[in-house]
């Protein structure tokens, strides 16, 4: 099976949407977030991925241009400055400043707007990771775990308040914390226990179940490690592993199951050598694949792309050990 690597996975509708504003044609996004409505995990994910395509143009700007009393082309907007915040800090461009406060102004107005909409205050979230040093009194709240460093926690609150668990938010703080100005080890250990810290609520139904593993693979990024894998099958790796394929897995409405998630899960359970249930993940994925965390968690250099190839492998093993193992549900021939 040829491996396709695209961002929207299963969601047809959005990949759709995502060629139209690549070609400059906003009109396929207007209606597919119309008919997305209030249904916040849809709408989280996918007007950040077609911010994503349409970052590099100004396909948002006309839509905003010709129908300028709609929120959804105004989210858009602010959805847009957002992702070019983040690129301008990525890419260290002189700048960045500029790129941010635009993009804080506009989600701020569209938060007023639309005062039940969680995405104005994700996009709040995502802009903190540029203050590195948290001169901005909302990025250095206090948390309430006493593990956690301080942080835009006011932020995530507001979000919670609108869209509870919300799976971009929580992904923004990590980065977040990565990105503060201190020792890296001391951003790894709070990732670590952020991702404990959250999937300990258990939240059933919710990918941040995951969290744990996003952490573990952080710390690969790091640094190498030969008895890498080794961790997956201990505890509290393991639990937490198996916990996020039965509480969010088999859970959550597959369209709902982003193709990253999918990818981080089947290399957890792969590693800690549940073959059975990464057998079952790499099957719900069927051909779509990420990037990561297969690229950051290989140990095979000489390959031309030993990300891949490492799936490939974990994908096959599980395969081919579940067609051996699985229990037969039915009469033999």
């Amino acid at each position: 099976m040829r491996l396709v690597y695209h961002p929207a996975g299963h969601d047809d509708e959005l990949r759709v949407a995502l060629v139209e504003l690549q070609a400059g044609r906003w009109r396929t996004a207007r209606e597919l977030l119309g008919e997305t409505g209030t249904h916040w995990t849809l709408r989280t994910s996918r007007t950040q991925l077609l911010a994503v395509a349409a970052a590099r143009s100004d396909v948002i700007g006309a839509w905003l241009a010709e129908e300028p009393s709609s929120y959804d082309a105004q989210l858009m907007a602010v959805r847009v400055a957002v992702e070019r915040a983040l690129r301008a800090h990525r890419q260290q461009h002189p700048q960045t400043l500029e790129f941010e406060t635009k993009a804080r102004r506009a989600a701020l107005l569209a938060a007023r707007r639309a005062p039940y909409d969680p995405v104005p205050w994700v996009c709040l979230v995502a802009l903190a990771q540029i203050d590195t040093l948290q001169l901005r009194q909302d990025h250095r709240m206090r948390s309430t775990e006493p593990m956690l460093p301080s942080g835009p926690w006011r932020l995530l609150h507001e979000v919670n308040q609108r869209d509870p668990y919300n799976r971009e938010a929580y992904h923004r703080v990590l980065q977040f914390l990565l990105a503060l100005d201190g020792l890296r080890a001391a951003s790894l250990a709070a990732v670590v226990d952020f991702g404990w810290s959250v999937a300990g609520q258990h939240p059933v139904g919710s990918p941040l179940l995951l969290l744990p593993a996003y952490a573990q693979v952080e710390q690969r990024r790091a640094r190498v490690d030969p008895l890498w894998r080794r961790q997956w099958a201990e505890e509290p790796s393991l639990s937490y592993t198996l916990n996020a394929f039965h509480d969010w897995f088999r859970k959550a409405p597959p369209g709902l199951r982003s193709v990253t998630d999918l990818n981080h899960l089947s290399y957890a359970l792969w590693a800690g050598h549940q073959y059975l249930e990464a057998a079952e993940v790499f099957e719900a994925m069927g051909p779509y694949a990420a990037r990561e965390p297969w690229a950051s968690v290989h140990d095979g250099a000489a390959l031309a792309d030993p990300g891949e190839a490492l799936l490939l492998r974990a994908r096959a093993e599980s395969l081919s050990f579940a067609r051996t193992h699985r229990p037969c549900t039915g009469p033999h021939p």
